[in-house]
């Protein structure tokens, strides 16, 4: 079982991206390293630290439950975007680590999925 994150545009054919929820919580684990952020301090990840001392476009998207929690609003989504891709473009030098380019590879695909919700003005869903 894991979880989906696909565009709420009542097509089957829209691209999404999916993750074990082991694999989601990494996922968002480096997304928050990137931010200079330790998630394990953050209140909701075992830490006290509340999400409002913390000033990142990623806030919606790391702080959000696993599964059950509200969509992603296109507003959200077009917030969330230019730091997701500046993210994803970081040049890597040498071989990459098979975890990191996966990282890279999500992030990638999640760019693909915020954008299609904003083009088409739809809510990102989590499933």
């Amino acid at each position: 079982m894991g979880l989906v994150l696909f565009p709420g545009d009542d097509d089957t054919s829209s691209p999404d991206v999916s993750w074990s929820y082991t694999g989601f919580k990494v996922f968002r684990r480096w997304l928050a390293q990137a931010e200079g952020l330790a998630l394990d301090e953050m209140h909701g990840f075992g830490g006290q630290r509340p999400w409002n001392d913390v000033s990142t476009t990623l806030t919606p998207l790391l702080n959000h439950p696993d599964d059950d929690g509200p969509d992603l609003s296109p507003i959200q989504c077009t917030a969330i975007l230019p730091r997701l891709q500046e993210i994803a473009d970081q040049p890597q030098e040498g071989s990459i680590d098979p975890l990191l380019q996966r990282h890279i590879d999500d992030a990638r695909q999640l760019v693909v999925v915020l954008r299609l919700c904003i083009d088409k003005d739809v809510d990102l869903l989590f499933g």
